[in-house]
C-alpha cells in the first residue's frame, strides 16, 4: 500500500494562496544540532507540560508553564528526582500551578527516566533524542510509553513534537485518510499497525523529502480543509 505523494502536495496545495503561504504554515522540527543543544532540564519541562496537557486545554496548561517552571526551579533532573511525598503535597497547596497531584507525581519519576538514559548511553538526552533515527519514531514512542511516566497513548509524540523532535502524530483526520487509503482499518493501536503506518511515513518521506511533521499536516490537510 502507498501514497501517492504528488497527489497528497496538489490536494494539499490547493487550500493555499501560494508555495510560500503553505510552506509557512506547515509545522517545522529542530534541527539535530539545536536538539542537542538543549539541556536536559527542557526535556524534563516540555516532558511534565505533555502530561498536564493531557486531558486538558493546552492553552489553560501553557499559560500556567510560567509558574510551574518558578516553582519546580527549572526542572533540572538532578533537583527534581529528589522530590519524595511531602514536597509533591507541599505543591498542592501552591495556586499558581494546576494541582493535580497524580500528574505532579510524574516529575520526579521522569527526572529518573532522563537521568537512567543519560547514564545508559553515556550522553545527554538531547543527544539520545537527536540521535534516534525517523524511521523508526514510533520505536520512540514505545520507549518513552514504557518507561516515562504517563507518556503513552498519544502523549509520547506530543512530547516529542513539543520538544522539537520530528515525529508525525496520529490525529483523528491523519488516521482518517490512513483509513481512506487502505493502510489501516482502525486507529492503530497494536505494533503491526504502527509499523504499518511508519512505512507510509518512511515512504512519503523518501518520495517527498519532507520531514514527519510536515506529511503528518499534510495528510490531516487532505481530510480538514481548515487543520
Amino acid at each position: 500500500m502507498a501514497i501517492n505523494y504528488r497527489w497528497l502536495y496538489e490536494t494539499v496545495r490547493s487550500r493555499f494562496e501560494s508555495d510560500e503561504a503553505m510552506e509557512i504554515f506547515l509545522p517545522k522540527a529542530l534541527t539535530s544540532g539545536k536538539l542537542k543543544q538543549k539541556g536536559d532540564d527542557r526535556y524534563l519541562s516540555v516532558m511534565s507540560q505533555r502530561v498536564f496537557q493531557a486531558g486538558m486545554q493546552h492553552s489553560v496548561v501553557d499559560a500556567r508553564w510560567p509558574a510551574f517552571e518558578e516553582a519546580f526551579w527549572g526542572f533540572a533532573p538532578g533537583k527534581m528526582v529528589l522530590l519524595g511525598p511531602e514536597q509533591i503535597e507541599g505543591y498542592m497547596k501552591n495556586s499558581n500551578i494546576i494541582r493535580h497531584y497524580t500528574k505532579l507525581q510524574t516529575i520526579p519519576l521522569n527526572a529518573r527516566f532522563i537521568l537512567e538514559i543519560c547514564e545508559e548511553r553515556g550522553c545527554s538526552f538531547g543527544e539520545f533524542i537527536a540521535d534516534w533515527p525517523g524511521s523508526n519514531i514510533i520505536g520512540l514512542w514505545c520507549l518513552l510509553a514504557k518507561r516515562g511516566a504517563r507518556l503513552g497513548g498519544r502523549s509520547a509524540a506530543g512530547f516529542l513534537r513539543l520538544a522539537g523532535k520530528d515525529t508525525f502524530l496520529l490525529t483523528s483526520d491523519v488516521v482518517a485518510r490512513l483509513k481512506v487509503e487502505g493502510v489501516i482499518d482502525h486507529a492503530p493501536a497494536s505494533q503491526r499497525d504502527l509499523q504499518a503506518v511508519q512505512d507510509i511515513f518512511n515512504q512519503l518521506q523518501q518520495n517527498s523529502g519532507r520531514p514527519l511533521c510536515q506529511l503528518s499536516a499534510m495528510l490531516s490537510l487532505s481530510i480538514h480543509p481548515r487543520f
